[in-house]
């Protein structure tokens, strides 16, 4: 039989982004297609929202409130309740507004009278200043009336979010949907209950728009791939009601959440869901799971695949067989996705964050893997790191064409964990060669082949943002990290940058082991030179997380902290939790933070004493007060 004869549906399950498609079924439908398989690919995660955030979807959610009758309601149920009427008349004109088709609509969202107004606007109030001054204005500057009506209907529509949590699913969240139930979660108990819990509006709006793909395309195969813990949930929900209504239909699982968390699965409970459970990249095991599906390939000899086997055991099966290089990957296509559909969202005021959520974005790899592999708290064990395969800058390019031809949209991030800078010079030059004219970001290592030179030829190509980690801002830190980096010379690559033009976001840690008190103020301090020297321009504070992957967990001695044993794990494993000699309280040297560096974003607070943000004594900055402006000159 042909190839062809298998047909192949990629689904993308609720939650993961809701102004982009996420890029996994971009992928695989191009590869597959270049390959002569019949495939096609759905967006449920988008399809799910949009039904439900409708005039008739918020009809079906006030008469589910409506039949729970007098019980305890929370205030964003009452709120909604007592202003039904005005959602109702305004919802699909606020989607239509932030999809793009109705601009003119920012005159009216601006009034503050056209739109229901719930709990989430309360948010506003903290930017308004003593003498009552324009929240927004203070917030976001000389904002523009687009930018500032899509922020009020991103706060109407979390006020809906709220509602559809609190009345209808618990779990419910535009992105960590029911997150709890996957992440790291040691057995599939939580998840095997409430997949058997009686189903809500929102489980049976999901079933209801499965079926109907399934319906249309009348797949040979369906693959479902789920990137976050917060899709695992309704992935499982879509694996359900085709079992249910199509029980010979073969169904794969992948994605970034199985290639992370379920690398030792054993739990054959899964497989009352899904036929084939494949990790790492998708594209060798679904050649050979479409081979085997055609009768062509016997199951011993899949690659990378779980399954269930006759004795009710879950089988690893990896037939040695290599990867497809990343070169012949073929184009990504958004074939079969309605890309006017997305929602250009306005939530954080995090300029870097807007990026994630506001406009639709071509994602795009430049190379597969990681070219430094090194940093002790990531994943560096992983295929999706350690793997490293890159194509051609003429081959790049010629994705990139292509898919400005399809979509019709110049806009590209490039999703890799850390973009080469030689890569990125050639497909710059290449980009300027050719006089392709698109807007890019992505993610970088800031290390000093990002010369002054270099960023303004990425510039020139397109660039407009760039993202890197600069972790604890700690020399010792860093060199215990394996990031190959130092603060100064990270100063010096962002203000190349920075000087260029381009937007500057640094990704920052706390809690890594062994950092003390002191380490944490030293390296506010040093956040705070960086803003105020014009280096960074965002930037954001994450705690450390030990992953089981990472160098940390896997020789913790030689970072100083002992490992919590984990319980028998049948199901997802990932995050590790460990015992740090120090005993720092990290979690409210958080807050203080993320305090500090919100303002820092806003220009405020730049020439102040680092200790003023936090609530305990802390020791003063051992860094000296002038050193980033000292390693610039």
């Amino acid at each position: 039989m042909p190839s062809s004869d298998v047909k192949v549906l990629s689904v993308i399950p609720p939650m993961t982004q809701l102004n982009t498609p996420y890029p996994s079924t971009a992928y695989l439908t191009g590869f597959l297609r270049s390959q002569g398989v019949a495939a096609v690919q759905e967006d449920l995660a988008l399809q799910l929202v949009l039904r439900l955030l409708s005039q008739a979807g918020l009809a079906d959610v006030r008469a589910a409130i409506d039949r729970q009758g007098a019980q305890a309601v929370s205030e964003p149920v009452a709120s909604f309740v007592s202003q039904f009427d005005a959602y109702a008349a305004t919802i699909d004109a606020v989607i239509g507004f932030l999809q793009g088709r109705d601009p003119t609509l920012a005159h009216r969202i601006n009034t503050r009278r056209f739109l229901p107004e719930g709990p989430r606007f309360r948010s506003l109030d903290v930017y308004v200043d003593d003498e009552g001054g324009d929240p927004l204005a203070w917030a976001f500057g000389a904002l523009g009336l687009q930018d500032r009506a899509r922020h009020l209907a991103t706060l109407y529509l979390n006020d809906l979010a709220d509602v559809l949590r609190d009345a209808i699913d618990p779990r419910f969240e535009f992105v960590r949907y029911a997150e709890s139930l996957a992440q790291s979660q040691p057995t599939f108990d939580p998840l095997a209950e409430a997949l058997a819990a009686p189903t809500n509006l929102v489980d049976d709006t999901l079933q209801a728009l499965t079926l109907d793909a399934v319906a249309r395309h009348a797949p040979g195969l369906v693959v479902v791939s789920v990137p976050f813990p917060g899709a695992v949930y309704a992935a499982f929900r879509i694996a359900q009601a085709i079992r249910r209504a199509h029980p010979g239909l073969p169904i794969a699982l992948g994605g970034g959440f199985v290639n992370t968390e379920l690398r030792e699965l054993a739990e054959p409970r899964v497989f009352d869901y899904f036929d084939f459970v494949c990790l790492d990249a998708g594209e060798r095991p679904l050649l050979s799971l479409l081979a085997h599906l055609r009768g062509e390939r016997a199951r011993d000899r899949l690659v990378r695949t779980f399954v269930r086997d006759e004795a009710g055991r879950v089988r690893f099966i990896n037939w040695p067989e290599p990867d497809v290089p990343f070169g012949e990957w073929g184009t990504p296509t958004w074939d079969g996705l309605p890309l006017g559909q997305y929602l250009s969202l306005l939530d954080m005021l995090n300029p870097m964050n807007r990026l994630w959520s506001d406009g639709r974005w071509n994602k795009l790899t430049v190379a597969h893997g990681c070219y430094w592999k090194k940093c002790s708290f990531c994943d560096v064990s992983l295929d999706y790191i350690s793997r490293y395969g890159t194509t051609t800058a003429e081959g790049l390019v010629d994705r990139i064409e292509a898919i400005v031809r399809e979509t019709g949209q110049t806009g590209f991030h490039f999703v890799d964990e850390a973009a080469p800078p030689k890569m990125l010079r050639a497909l710059a030059q290449e980009l300027i060669r050719r006089k392709v004219g698109i807007s890019w970001w992505g993610n970088v290592r800031f290390e000093k082949s990002f010369t002054p030179e270099l960023c303004e030829l990425l510039a020139d190509s397109g660039c407009v943002a760039i993202s890197g980690g600069l972790e604890v801002a700690s020399d010792r830190l860093l060199q215990l990290m394996k990031k190959g980096v130092s603060v100064e010379q990270v100063a010096r690559v962002t203000k190349a940058f920075a000087d260029a033009g381009i937007l500057v976001h640094a990704y920052l840690m706390y809690g890594f082991p062994t950092q003390t008190v002191q380490d944490t103020v030293d390296a506010l301090e040093y956040v705070r030179q960086l803003f105020a020297n014009g280096c960074i321009h965002s930037g954001f504070f994450h705690r450390f997380a030990c992953t089981v992957h990472s160098p940390v967990g896997q020789d913790p001695q030689a970072y100083g902290v002992t490992l919590i044993d984990l319980p028998p794990v049948t199901f997802a494993k990932n995050d590790i939790g460990f015992i740090d000699p120090t005993g720092v309280d990290h979690d409210r040297l958080g807050k203080a933070l993320k305090k500090a560096i919100y303002n820092y974003m806003h220009g405020i607070g730049l020439d102040q004493d680092v200790r003023s943000w936090f609530s305990m004594k802390v020791p003063r900055p051992t860094v000296p007060r002038h050193v980033i402006e000292r390693a610039l000159l």
